[in-house]
């Protein structure tokens, strides 16, 4: 029998084991993508409790717990910090073999030493030994533990960027960076909330927003605004791909439709969200950025827990919308104009991974190794599992020497140890098949190969 969480944890064989231990181990870690908050990046925030550290904004955790019979009060309402740990501990052994386990434990080893499995009994204990550690524990001092070379926020396209501003100021070894995130510019089809965010646009571009030509002359300004202050991705949480033919004409009149508080039709809604992002996607290519889509959530079901606690309350699920002809001609509709920039795909839907990944290999055009990336496992498919599917579909469809491997998507600053978990997998991958004849026992080339997908890809990949 082997001991849970050992130093060889999910690695099967001794190839994996030296793989792992000899090649990925010790990688820096590009983070390309998460929603870590730059203002505590910038204040070097010390976290008060560990509830604050590792609970608030955890919709992982939250789903967990009311799934297990947790009331509302003990997950996002007014009760007390400890009280709120202490119903998640008791919760944490009823999530084995969900990866919150996994997560779970190896986030109490690394970095805080805790080898305890965390239960009702052991909750107070572990509480405690962690917040004793927490004034070392800072955000900064996190990313520096964990080698995080760069990471990359998700920021709305009116934020001023102060706080990356502040961080760039602090030289700090850790490169933080902002992401073009402009949804909200293309949510035409909610009338209120469209109006409402055209006039916080027009504020942030310091100028009036009185058509479509002007909207695009502020998304533009504010894409401008992100690359002077080092930003070189968008990232683009979309439904399915969006496209339809426009003209100047129909994009203008749906925008005065709108502006004048009326109500876009689907296919006007359609036609305004391709052509949106259509523009921001050849600014992208224009300054050599890379642009990311986040493809197939169905978001906010639960209408009482939308209303209760807001979005992002941990109420969303996998969609099934129908996604290969329109992500063809929306890939199609930038690459024969010459300006479809490096794109990563991310699919939400596991009966899409093939889909995804052949259709990455439609427009690969030999400027760039890898050019158009079937990105890695996402949200409900970030774990064993799903990475294992991932890998596997890319390894048979296109070349997963060329992949610029894993993420966190995460807003919490323990979540690196998801690096550590995606390495041991990948490796574990490899090593079976040496071990199995169906790989050459190559190990300077293999680990070579595992570096690559570590780090080195995601490098060469992004002009950071």
């Amino acid at each position: 029998m082997k001991q849970f969480l050992s130093d060889d944890f999910l690695l099967q064989t001794e190839t994996a084991k030296r793989l792992y231990h000899e090649y990925a181990k010790g990688m820096p870690i590009i983070d390309y993508h998460n929603h870590l908050p730059p203002d505590e990046i910038a204040a070097n925030r010390q976290f008060e409790h560990l509830t604050a550290m590792w609970l608030q904004g955890d919709h992982y955790k939250w789903r967990a717990m009311r799934a297990n019979g947790i009331a509302e009060e003990f997950i996002t309402g007014n009760a007390d910090h400890l009280t709120k740990f202490k119903h998640w501990a008791a919760t944490v052994p009823y999530t084995m073999r969900n990866p919150l386990y996994h997560w779970t434990h190896m986030e109490l080893l690394n970095p805080f030493g805790v080898k305890q499995l965390l239960n009702a009994d052991s909750a107070a204990a572990i509480y405690d030994q962690c917040n004793a550690q927490l004034p070392q524990w800072t955000t900064q001092a996190l990313l520096a533990h964990f080698k995080v070379d760069a990471l990359c926020t998700t920021d709305d396209p009116c934020d001023t960027l102060e706080h990356h501003k502040a961080i760039q100021q602090r030289n700090l070894n850790t490169k933080v960076l902002p992401t073009f995130r402009p949804d909200k510019a293309v949510a035409v089809d909610d009338t209120t909330g469209f109006n409402a965010y055209v006039n916080k646009l027009g504020a942030a571009a310091n100028m009036e927003i009185s058509s479509y030509e002007t909207l695009l002359e502020a998304l533009r300004s504010r894409h401008d605004h992100f690359h002077a202050m080092g930003g070189r991705l968008s990232d683009h949480g979309i439904s399915t791909f969006y496209a339809a033919p426009f003209t100047a004409a129909e994009l203008e009149k749906t925008f005065a439709k709108v502006k004048a508080g009326g109500n876009a039709t689907p296919q006007e809604a359609l036609q305004f969200k391709a052509a949106t992002l259509h523009f921001i996607c050849e600014w992208n290519f224009e300054k050599g950025w890379a642009q990311q889509f986040h493809v197939g959530a169905i978001r906010n079901n639960n209408s009482r827990l939308l209303q209760q606690v807001g979005a992002d309350a941990g109420v969303d699920s996998i969609g099934d919308w129908q996604v290969a002809e329109s992500m063809s001609a929306f890939l199609d509709g930038l690459d024969k104009k010459g300006k479809l920039a490096k794109t990563i795909v991310y699919n939400l839907n596991p009966a899409y991974n093939e889909v995804f990944a052949t259709m990455a290999g439609n427009f690969q055009d030999g400027t760039v190794p890898g050019k158009i990336q079937f990105g890695s496992g996402w949200w409900f498919l970030d774990q064993k599992d799903g990475m294992e599917k991932q890998m596997n579909t890319l390894s048979n469809m296109g070349l997963l020497s060329r992949f610029v491997g894993m993420l966190t998507d995460s807003r919490s600053f323990l979540s690196y140890s998801r690096h550590e978990y995606f390495r041991r997998i990948l490796c574990n991958l490899l090593g079976n098949d040496v071990e199995n004849g169906e790989l050459p026992a190559d190990i300077p080339w293999l680990g070579k190969m595992v570096q690559n997908i570590c780090y080195h890809n995601a490098k060469g990949y992004f002009t950071f």
